[in-house]
């Protein structure tokens, strides 16, 4: 390739480096060659992949799926909301470099061991190669959504794939709850990784203080932060004991990383969910 390497793609390849893998059976002859089913073409797929006998008998365009290529697709979302830009400390990054991070790397190691990834969006559905690792750190790297929290959307996720969310996960959990059971209900199977910063764990504040969320839409000022402590601790384990709940109710896996942790331990949990649930 001609054009110059998007620095989050060279951080991942690095990243990815540090990760020793063994043996991995995605690659086996004589899979694939069974149709699996006919979806409907989203954009950015090929002209070769469409079938034009069953897609003239109907007013749009139809991909022919085989067994083992649906089986062998990943969907990866990342929260881009406001509260991923959060660091409690300028030497962290900010929680969504990690996520965008964990998540190109991961999708290097996939590539690499044969499968296609993609993103949970009609935009950027599952593809091999490199190429596709160039698409995906472009849309990793776009402009951050406006929202406070962020929502995971799995609406174009293939039939019986696999997929990721990689979130802090603190906005309204029913939309995670509605997320995942759509995706169970269309066979897909995956890991909720929520990325926190080491703050929002120990909340270590004392006296006057006042919080705000990283778009300004919400704001709480207090006298003694303190008071709040055992109550925000509470309440975290609470969310994260229900996020653990919902991914083994629906087939999926559940994990969390502190962007204070080095990011190969988290990257290669998440490669190891993925194998354990092809």
């Amino acid at each position: 390739m001609s054009h110059i390497l998007p620095p989050l793609l060279a951080a991942a390849r690095q990243l990815a480096a540090t990760v020793q893998l063994g043996a991995h059976g995605r690659r086996r002859a004589g899979l694939g060659d069974e149709f699996w089913q006919y979806r409907a073409a989203h954009q950015g797929d090929e002209a070769r992949a469409i079938d034009w006998r069953r897609s003239a008998r109907a007013d749009a365009h139809f991909v022919r799926e085989r067994e083992w290529q649906a089986a062998q697709s990943v969907h990866l979302w990342v929260d881009d909301a406001r509260s991923m830009e959060f660091t409690g400390d300028d030497s962290r990054p900010v929680k969504a470099d990690r996520a965008r991070l964990l998540a190109l790397a991961l999708a290097v190691l996939l590539i690499r061991s044969g499968e296609r990834v993609g993103l949970a969006d009609p935009a950027t559905p599952p593809r091999a190669g490199e190429v596709q690792l160039m698409r995906l750190a472009a849309r990793l790297t776009a402009p951050a959504g406006e929202a406070d929290y962020g929502a995971p959307e799995g609406r174009a996720m293939q039939p019986h794939a696999r997929a990721v969310f990689i979130s802090d996960f603190m906005g309204d959990p029913v939309a995670v709850e509605t997320a995942l059971t759509e995706a169970a209900d269309r066979g897909v199977t995956g890991a909720l990784l929520q990325v926190l910063d080491p703050v929002e764990e120990a909340f270590p504040y004392q006296g006057r203080t006042i919080f705000e969320s990283m778009g300004g839409m919400l704001a709480h000022e207090t006298r003694k932060a303190g008071d709040l402590r055992d109550r925000y601790l509470e309440r975290l384990a609470e969310r994260k004991d229900r996020l653990a709940t919902l991914a083994s109710r629906t087939g999926w896996q559940y994990s969390c990383h502190h962007t204070g942790d080095p990011a190969p331990g988290a990257l290669l949990w998440l490669f190891h969910a993925m194998e354990r649930l092809a």
